[in-house]
């Protein structure tokens, strides 16, 4: 069955803009390319990463099942360098699916909506860039409702060579 997949790609570590063309361009070798952000510089989010990350977000077509795709996307991660020695930390990238569909899905491995869309700008102003109308399947807010509403500080601005 083909899905409609919307994820958030980014990294704080190694050459950022390379590294965020490589994995959509890996991630668009096996899957169509639908919407693709604008790249946002944007500071840390957690506590824990240090540095500026460039964070984008895309929507691809795809005929993969949601932990297939999982496994996909985590070894684009890896082979773009990758560590998980610290959640949150820094890193070179990060891939996660945002919405598949507008199917909910929680399990122990995979959550979807991702369950912390709704408090990080990071994610909410590229998402509103290209589906401001895109109604999240469990708060049942459109996207630009949800970043009206985000009580997230931090800075995002998009990304200037």
């Amino acid at each position: 069955m083909e899905s409609t997949v919307t994820l958030v790609l980014g990294g704080n570590r190694g050459n950022r803009e390379v590294l965020l063309k490589t994995a959509v361009n890996r991630i668009t070798d096996k899957n169509k390319l639908l919407l693709e952000s604008s790249i946002y510089e944007t500071e840390a989010w957690g506590g824990i990463a240090k540095g500026l990350f460039l964070n984008q977000v895309i929507q691809v077509y795809t005929s993969f099942d949601p932990f297939t795709f999982l496994k996909f996307i985590q070894k684009v991660e890896m082979e773009l360098g990758r560590k998980r020695n610290e959640h949150w930390g820094d890193r070179t990238m990060d891939i996660d699916i945002l919405f598949w569909n507008d199917s909910v899905l929680d399990t122990p491995d995979l959550r979807i909506p991702h369950p912390l869309i709704s408090q990080r700008k990071f994610v909410l102003i590229p998402l509103e860039e290209i589906l401001p109308e895109f109604i999240h399947p469990t708060i049942n807010q459109s996207i630009k409702e949800l970043l009206k509403n985000c009580e997230d500080k931090s800075e995002v601005s998009r990304y200037k060579k």
